[in-house]
């Protein structure tokens, strides 16, 4: 089954994000960025650590599309979805920064819903799942709107922290299995703290 995961944005106003973007910054990542560019997830993992890892991973993994859609899609601030090997640069991330995760602002809202119903259009029968918090409504809103019960998530995600999902992708990654998604329309969004994972096996 053809399945197009949606994964939540890295924070690009904290303080991984100032160390990446500093412009006396020497190491190779920070370098290219200024020059040449970065893929899009690459620049975000550096910037999130092991959530955003897990996902970039887990959705390389498992992401299935028709021709002509990417099945790995990151949520950003100003330019909606955009593919996880999208070429971005110092300019971008900056950009990215300055514009608030807030749905009643149209700077992010209105690319976000349109690149979303371009989805919907291109892949009406592909499953899309959310690799992100669904405790705040700071993405589900929009993204309900375009795609309703279509919209899922993992189940294992209600009660976790970021690291711990991001420890539970990769561990599903090295496993070969998937998660169990469920419609995140009348999902139970917060929950208790699931038990500890077991140490990752290489």
């Amino acid at each position: 089954m053809n399945t197009v995961f949606l994964l939540s944005p890295a924070s690009c106003a904290g303080r991984r994000a100032q160390i990446l973007l500093r412009n006396e910054a020497a190491f190779p990542l920070a370098e290219r960025l200024r020059t040449t560019g970065v893929p899009l997830g690459e620049a975000f993992s550096f910037l999130s650590g092991l959530y955003f890892r897990g996902k970039l991973a887990y959705a390389t993994a498992f992401g299935r599309a028709p021709h002509g859609v990417d099945p790995g899609l990151v949520i950003t601030t100003n330019r909606g979805l955009l593919p996880v090997d999208t070429i971005i640069t110092h300019a971008d991330l900056c950009a990215f920064g300055s514009v608030p995760i807030d749905a009643s602002n149209p700077v992010y809202r209105a690319p976000l819903e349109g690149s979303a119903r371009a989805l919907r259009e291109a892949a009406p029968d592909a499953r899309v799942v959310l690799l992100g918090s669904i405790a705040s409504d700071k993405y589900v809103t929009i993204l309900l709107e375009v795609f309703g019960n279509d919209l899922l998530f993992p189940s294992e995600f209600v009660g976790r922290g970021d690291m711990s999902r991001g420890g539970l992708l990769l561990r599903k990654v090295d496993e070969g299995t998937e998660l169990e998604y469920v419609p995140v329309a009348g999902a139970i969004r917060r929950g208790s703290r699931p038990p500890k994972l077991e140490p990752r096996q290489r």
